[in-house]
């Protein structure tokens, strides 16, 4: 645990004076580093023909977030199509197909980074660039963007001159309006602000931090090294380089996840030291976890960010421990068996630790291949992205959990017979139904994904035809709704299939659970404000922390046990009759 407790400390105190200064940022108004930023930010202001200082309505802010995301969807899919007409492409990568083109497309849109391609050999240096980091630092603030203006609904909108404010209490209250009213902030200064004062800048300073670690940072196609045993038939192998370091920071700070090779971060490439390693882990949960901090400058409710770190906090910990516990308890009949899928200079703890926060986060990057892993540290990282809220990406983890307390607050108003309410608001049958909608599309995408393709065994592409492969099927689909991008490594996924449908899960995964919880939000700030009472449930509890995590738990195992039991579960009960648990 020592491997995922250190950066883990080091998040949290970096993470709590950037949240406060992402929530000035977020905020609009005067903000630090106004004179050094400003005069980037107005220029695209301009050619946007956008005035950041107009406010939306929900359905204008969607409508703004939905239209920007089909422009980008179409670029990048043209500029993979056409990379090899394309400068910059120094080891001569062809044109992808277009279903490819399509999949890595939405898959960095969505903030997944899913790869179904090997980098170094199928991208070229300004597909990298321009496609691939272009995507990974704007799509994570377009998550943040989303979640300010739920917050800005769920606390009455940005009505009064101190915008966001307000005091424990819940006051002032705010005059009921009709929800597509709602003055919930503007998009394109939510998306550009933040993207020029927080992502820019720290992307910068972790793509020198990991050069002087030796991670590769040229424009230049790479050496010809002759291989040691030269007499096998190669002559020679051409080691591909590029400018990985800023692809590599941008991917861990934007939960982005991916990489410029396709081993990722076992490749000494991409994370040639324990420095590097410790560097990259940080960067995974530094930025989801300023935004949990956002919340209290952001909203003026400390207790209610207290309550929020505390239930993320609590469910990383045990999520950590069950993985690192797992993998050392794995099937193995000795101290190498473990090392099975794993870089030897990191090890089985670092790799273990480094699986867990990359499933709690969706970032979807590995130091190891989670193929290779025992079953049940397998069944911890699906369980994590099944949650998608233990820290979960920018923007979007937090969106999730939002989704999560709305459903405890509703189920504990039940439960003690008190009016379901939430700061003061009361969530009726409207809101239970979009709630509804969420819940439910998650176990009918992947189920049903999941049933279709095992059903037609040409076109799943498993290297094992036993438990393990239907594992491999349900990780992909849960990776790719999760947003998340990781994989079990032994599938056969560069195919149309799964290019195809995990292109829909991707779609569904990503913008049902931003949209639809930003609706609510506005369906709640259309409502007056009742007094709180000795009737109202108080959220801002330990027992009510309690109670959310454990509805949280009881709905991914309750809704996912069947595929759990018959993937990691059996793999690992079949594994342990052999005798090849240790």
């Amino acid at each position: 645990m020592i491997e995922f407790l250190i950066p883990l400390a080091l998040a949290i105190a970096l993470a709590w004076p950037l949240g406060r200064y992402l929530a000035a940022v977020i905020r609009g108004g005067a903000a630090p580093g106004d004179r050094v930023f400003a005069w980037i930010e107005r220029p695209l202001y301009r050619v946007l023909g956008v005035d950041p200082a107009r406010g939306m309505g929900w359905k204008a802010y969607a409508l703004a977030f939905l239209a920007s995301n089909a422009i980008l969807l179409a670029l990048a899919t043209l500029l993979f199509m056409t990379q090899a007409w394309l400068p910059l492409n120094p080891n001569g990568a062809p044109n992808m197909r277009w279903d490819l083109a399509l999949h890595t497309a939405m898959s960095f849109l969505t903030n997944t980074n899913q790869q179904h391609y090997s980098g170094q050999a199928q991208l070229s240096h300004l597909a990298q660039m321009a496609g691939i980091v272009g995507l990974q630092v704007v799509t994570p603030m377009m998550g943040l963007a989303l979640v300010a203006a739920t917050l800005r609904g769920l606390f009455g909108g940005r009505a009064n001159p101190q915008d966001m404010a307000r005091r424990e209490d819940g006051s002032p209250a705010t005059p009921a309006k009709p929800a597509d009213r709602i003055d919930i902030g503007n998009y394109w200064a939510d998306v550009i602000r933040p993207t020029v004062r927080v992502m820019l800048p720290l992307c910068l300073l972790w793509s020198l931090l990991l050069t002087a670690q030796g991670v590769p940072s040229t424009l230049a196609g790479g050496p010809e090294a002759t291989p040691v045993d030269a007499s096998a038939g190669m002559a020679s192998q051409k080691i591909p380089l590029g400018p990985v370091a800023a692809m590599v920071a941008a991917k861990q700070l934007g939960s982005n996840g991916g990489g410029w090779y396709g081993p990722n971060s076992a490749v000494p490439l991409e994370n040639p030291t324990p420095l590097s390693n410790l560097l990259e882990m940080l960067a995974i949960v530094l930025l989801p976890m300023a935004v949990v901090f956002m919340v209290s400058a952001f909203t003026g409710r400390r207790r209610f960010t207290a309550l929020v770190f505390g239930s993320m906090l609590l469910m990383s910990l045990l999520s950590a421990g069950a993985a690192t516990w797992t993998e050392a308890h794995g099937p193995a009949s000795g101290a190498s068996a473990l090392m099975e899928g794993k870089e030897v200079r990191l090890g089985v703890d670092a790799s273990a630790a480094w699986a867990a926060l990359t499933t709690q986060v969706n970032n979807g990057s590995v130091n190891m291949m989670h193929d290779s892993a025992a079953p049940l540290t397998g069944l911890v990282a699906m369980a994590n992205m099944l949650v998608n809220a233990i820290w979960g990406g920018i923007g979007c983890g937090l969106q999730q959990f939002l989704v999560y307390l709305l459903l405890a607050v509703f189920v504990a108003g039940l439960m003690t017979g008190r009016t379901p309410e939430l700061f003061g608001r009361k969530i009726e049958a409207p809101e239970v139904k979009l709630l509804a909608v969420l819940v439910l599309l998650q176990p009918v995408a992947l189920l049903g994904m999941t049933a279709a393709t095992l059903a037609m065994p040409s076109l799943a592409g498993t290297s094992n035809p036993g438990f393990h492969g239907v594992s491999q099927v349900f990780y992909e689909y849960a990776s790719a709704f999760a947003n998340n991008g990781s994989g079990f490594e032994g599938l056969g996924d560069a195919s149309a299939w799964w290019n195809l449908s995990t292109t829909a899960l991707l779609a569904l995964g990503r913008y049902p659970a931003l949209v639809i919880p930003l609706a609510i939000a506005a369906l709640l700030a259309a409502k007056r404000v009742a007094p709180e009472s000795v009737g109202t449930l108080r959220i801002e509890t330990p027992t009510f922390a309690l109670t959310l995590v454990a509805i949280v738990v009881i709905l991914t195992l309750l809704q996912f046990m069947p595929v759990l039991v018959l993937g990691p579960v059996a793999e690992h009960l079949a594994l342990a009759t052999s005798g090849s648990i240790r």
